[in-house]
């Protein structure tokens, strides 16, 4: 599990064969797990200049090619009796993004990013959203876009200051509407529940 408060910012070395090769300050161990532009990710093996990571075929079916390489945030997963920041965010992401608009406003600026119209019932307004793995707040939600007012704090320690029209972004909804839907939708079905069905979706997220 992570917070989606960005840690550090390294740069990719190479990408090669599903290996993603990082350099970093980050100490890392063999078998951590450390998200990657929001992508929780398996430490395989340790370098001296950081440390390889192996990126699955689904997520490489998921994620833009852009996203894993150059600079890249990063955030180690959260460790037990860690400082609960940011919100709830578990590194599985659910599309692909793309910046449609930028507006510059009197302390910070306005992004508008647009996404798959069937991901638009998981964002909702004033709720947490996860974009490159940073935790952020929806501003409005429209038919197949949202809108985030990004102050010049997170701006000045992300990739977010490089963002342009256009720029691809991997997007990890709200964890809790897709909590909901999914026992919504089990109700609907007229099966009924029981408090051990409910512990195996818990347990699905």
């Amino acid at each position: 599990m992570f917070t989606g408060l960005i840690r550090e910012i390294a740069e990719v070395d190479s990408f090669i064969n599903r290996k993603l090769k990082l350099k970093s300050k980050h100490k890392a161990k063999i078998g951590d797990s450390i998200a990657i532009n929001g992508v929780c990710l398996t430490v395989v093996e340790i370098t001296v200049s950081g440390f390889i990571v192996e990126v699955a075929d689904e997520t490489k079916n998921i994620v833009d090619d852009s996203k894993f390489f150059g600079k890249v945030h990063i955030e180690p997963a959260m460790k037990m009796g860690d400082r609960f920041e940011g919100h709830i965010v578990q590194g599985h992401i659910d599309c692909t993004g793309e910046v449609i608009k930028i507006e510059k406003l009197q302390n910070g600026y306005n992004y508008y990013i647009k996404v798959p119209k069937e991901q638009i019932k998981y964002i909702v307004p004033k709720g947490s959203i996860a974009v490159d793995g940073v935790s952020l707040t929806v501003n409005s939600v429209y038919k197949d876009s949202f809108r985030l007012t990004i102050i010049p704090h997170t701006i000045e320690n992300t990739l977010i200051k490089e963002y342009k029209i256009g720029s691809k972004v991997n997007i990890e909804t709200d964890l809790f509407a897709r909590y909901i839907e999914h026992i919504l939708n089990h109700k609907s079905s007229n099966t009924g529940m029981s408090w051990s069905d409910i512990d195996k979706i818990n347990m699905s997220y």
